[in-house]
């Protein structure tokens, strides 16, 4: 997953693109990178590092132009130690362009070797994002072909890409001297709205939280197969370019990876964890009885609604037990040293009095691997508690993310091949009790506050979980490929739940 945003405005944009991005850091902690125009020039900077380390006053001073783009990446292919692979990405040809992705290409490889021997087209990284740039640049070049580019040809190109490419993406590029493209794979699996400041600024980004936090309305949600041509006087031209689009936006979005101030698609996400926490509670009654719960507890960050509402419908006390350390780094690896592993009590720290001589049932987003929730079960009794309950706000996961989610194989998920018992046996706790899928899917779709566009949601893509994938062309031989290509983790080798994840949807 990656936060991306663009913008086209009257006066110079380094700055609002830095704050969108420190908007959307949740989504990427990796690299970070900003690209501005000024005339036909590119102005670019970007680097591993959060956005508050990556850009200085001298960086910021060098990206001037009333245009430009921005990604925050947390990388699910390539190298992830590798700067190159920090976006955006350029070519020159035709016209000078360049881009920024959120999502995973699920045919990269086979686009990687089409480009080379049919295209003749030169890719210098791993990156998945740099194929989706040149299969763009050709197709642009194939619709121009030297002459004057008009949006048309713009949504003629945009067209190519949509029967070449294959699994998720949601994409802004800047084209030199003549505008901002955004446009959305045909299921939407991976967000993108715009919106308009007061002075005629135009934004387009991965979250509303991105246009509302710096001062823009949000207009609408780019539709599945739209791409979205914004010209340099600020003029909006869009066209329906998939042939045939469908609405089934990622479900981790709304249960774990957006701010949950953002809505996405007219689901607001606070709303839909709201909504997880009241059908789970149903099936926490069903499994512990609420006399012998002493207080429920969240597991930071993005549980806390969820079980604020499970608390006040179980009729008990909602306390914080854990504190989050925000500030926690990664462990240097100095020569001969092995890869140390960091504990959980390195970034998360009890508040004994909340658990001495209580049953005690935390609440958390999802559980991946398990190794986290095991170690934050055993803390939970290490301060005291006499019982300890989980309970997941997301159903089991089972099945490995192919759309751009840094999911594990499915050998290192806790819940693939095991059942309930022995998810529960494993992690240590007194009763698990899990979210159901169908429950889920229910719960989010509930959480619509208003439609953004006129495209109906068809439904969700719900692989992890269900192990339906919802572009229909995933085998367990693609499945395989994709996993031997995905990013390990950082160097500490930690767990890829909510911890290991950078800081997901806590606006930080």
């Amino acid at each position: 997953m990656c936060g991306i945003v663009g913008v086209v405005s009257n006066a110079p944009v380094n700055q609002l693109i830095y704050d969108a991005l420190l908007l959307l850091q949740h989504r990427g902690q990796d690299a970070a990178g900003i690209v501005t125009q000024q005339e036909r020039k590119f102005f670019m900077h970007k680097a591993k590092g959060m956005v508050r380390d990556v850009f200085r006053t001298r960086n910021m001073r060098a990206l001037p132009g009333p245009i430009g783009l921005g990604q925050v990446r947390y990388p699910t292919a390539g190298n992830a130690f590798s700067e190159e692979e920090a976006q955006p990405f350029y070519v020159n040809a035709p016209f000078g362009l360049v881009l920024v992705h959120n999502g995973n290409l699920t045919n990269a490889q086979a686009l990687r070797q089409q480009l080379f021997t049919v295209d003749h087209r030169h890719i210098n990284t791993d990156s998945d994002s740099e194929v989706l740039l040149n299969v763009l640049a050709h197709e642009l070049e194939a619709t121009t072909r030297g002459l004057t580019l008009k949006p048309e040809d713009v949504f003629t190109a945009v067209r190519g890409v949509h029967r070449r490419v294959r699994g998720s993406y949601a994409v802004i590029a800047l084209i030199a001297g003549h505008g901002l493209l955004a446009f959305r794979d045909p299921y939407g699996i991976r967000p993108l709205c715009f919106g308009r400041g007061r002075d005629g600024t135009v934004m387009v980004g991965s979250e509303s939280v991105t246009l509302e936090g710096t001062g823009h309305v949000l207009e609408r949600d780019v539709m599945p197969g739209e791409a979205i041509f914004i010209d340099l006087q600020g003029q909006i031209h869009t066209q329906q370019c998939a042939d045939k689009p469908s609405l089934n936006p990622c479900i981790f979005e709304y249960v774990y990876l957006a701010r949950p101030d953002s809505t996405l698609d007219g689901i607001s996400v606070y709303q839909a964890r709201l909504n997880l926490g009241e059908t789970l509670a149903k099936r926490v009654i069903s499994t512990v009885p609420p006399t012998d719960i002493d207080v429920v507890i969240p597991i930071p960050e993005s549980s806390r609604p969820s079980a604020t509402q499970l608390a006040h419908l179980l009729g008990k006390p909602y306390r914080e037990g854990f504190v989050k350390n925000r500030y926690v780094g990664r462990t240097f690896i100095m020569p001969g040293q092995g890869v140390r592993k960091r504990s959980v009590r390195q970034k998360l720290n009890v508040i004994v009095s909340e658990f001495r001589g209580r049953n005690v049932l935390l609440v958390d987003d999802s559980i991946v691997r398990g190794t986290t929730s095991r170690e934050i079960v055993q803390m939970a009794r290490d301060a005291g508690a006499n019982k300890v309950y989980m309970a997941s706000a997301a159903p089991p996961v089972r099945f490995p993310n192919v759309y751009g989610i840094d999911m594990p194989t499915s050998e290192e998920l806790v819940a693939h091949n095991r059942s309930l018992e022995e998810v529960r046996a494993l992690i240590g706790c007194d009763a698990l009790i899990y979210q159901d899928v169908d429950a889920m899917k229910s719960a989010v779709r509930q959480a619509a506050v208003s439609p953004t566009h006129d495209m109906p949601l068809s439904g969700f893509d719900a692989s992890c979980f269900d192990g339906v994938y919802v572009t229909g062309d995933i085998t367990v031989e693609d499945i395989q490929r994709i996993n031997h290509q995905r990013v390990g983790q950082a160097e500490e080798g930690d767990d890829a739940s909510r911890l290991a994840l950078p800081n997901a949807s806590d606006g930080t």
